[in-house]
């Protein structure tokens, strides 16, 4: 009899100590793990943040505070579209134009300045329609006067649109003209097309970075205030879509715009390029970094 309740008393030491295991492991859990299912995180967000590697450094780093982030992928103009269908929870995209617009129908709860870096004009290393070191407006002159070959992104993306507002400036549309081609492809596709065309293209500073030593293309405009490259996030607006995530929207915008998320941000890059890839900017204005 003594040893049946001994067995007994011994079982329920054990179940109790299992219990108190599962205990402190939840209790060691993030909080947000806590909300069954709304760990998850769908970013919404351009090309140019993951041809560059920068959407890998900035996922990584905050799923490491207990969220699942699952990222969709496309130009600025289509991941806008797909935000103002409430197909995401967050947007991180370098279209200002349209981000103004966007937000003006309620689709964001806030829109808040992230980092930026430059757009750059880049081209064969001879150089044919002569636009080293000139000034962006009158490269493209340059290149439409000398009908230079010019790849085109043509996918509604932040770095297309940025191309045509430099051709709108100079009162040229060069859509259908034989040296004027688009591709309809993300920047690393487009550039590869430029390299092995000798033809021109516009591309940001940083994934061209990370492409440079496979590409026979060179650097040639630069520098010009017409071609900041400015990102902001923006948290989807839950009253208008209720299925969104907005907590972990709020946090994700929240860690981006932090000083560990901006330190993070200027430290991509300077161990492979010598340079950042990407200027934290949250203690910024839009006015201070944009050029009407």
């Amino acid at each position: 009899m003594r040893m049946m309740m001994a067995r007994v008393q011994l079982r329920r030491l054990r179940g109790l100590a299992a219990l108190v295991g599962v205990l402190l492991l939840a209790s060691a859990a993030p909080a947000v793990d806590a909300q069954a299912g709304r760990s998850e995180l769908v970013l919404l967000t351009t090309t140019t943040t993951q041809d560059s590697g920068m959407l890998t450094i900035l996922v990584d780093a905050f799923e490491k505070r207990g969220y699942r982030v699952k990222t969709i992928v496309a130009g600025s103009g289509d991941i806008l579209k797909q935000g103002a269908r409430g197909e995401g929870d967050v947007l991180l995209t370098h279209s200002p134009q349209a981000e103004h617009a966007w937000m003006q129908e309620g689709n964001g709860t806030s829109r808040r300045l992230v980092m930026y870096n430059d757009f750059i004009i880049v081209g064969p290393p001879d150089d044919p329609a002569h636009v080293k070191g000139v000034a962006a407006a009158a490269a493209l002159q340059n290149i439409a006067a000398h009908q230079a070959l010019f790849i085109s992104r043509g996918d509604q993306s932040g770095t297309h649109a940025r191309e045509l507002s430099l051709w709108q400036r100079l009162g040229l549309n060069p859509k259908g003209q034989p040296w004027y081609r688009e591709t309809g492809q993300g920047q690393a596709l487009t550039m590869d097309v430029a390299s092995h065309q000798r033809a021109y293209a516009l591309t940001d500073r940083g994934t061209f970075l990370v492409h440079a030593q496979r590409l026979d293309l060179v650097v040639l405009v630069e520098h010009d205030p017409l071609l900041r490259n400015i990102y902001h996030v923006m948290p989807v607006n839950p009253q208008k879509f209720p299925k969104v995530n907005a907590p972990a929207a709020q946090a994700f915008a929240d860690f981006l715009v932090s000083e560990t998320g901006q330190r993070l941000i200027g430290d991509v890059g300077i161990a492979q390029y010598g340079q950042s890839l990407f200027t934290p900017a949250a203690h910024h204005s839009e006015a201070e970094l944009v050029r009407e």
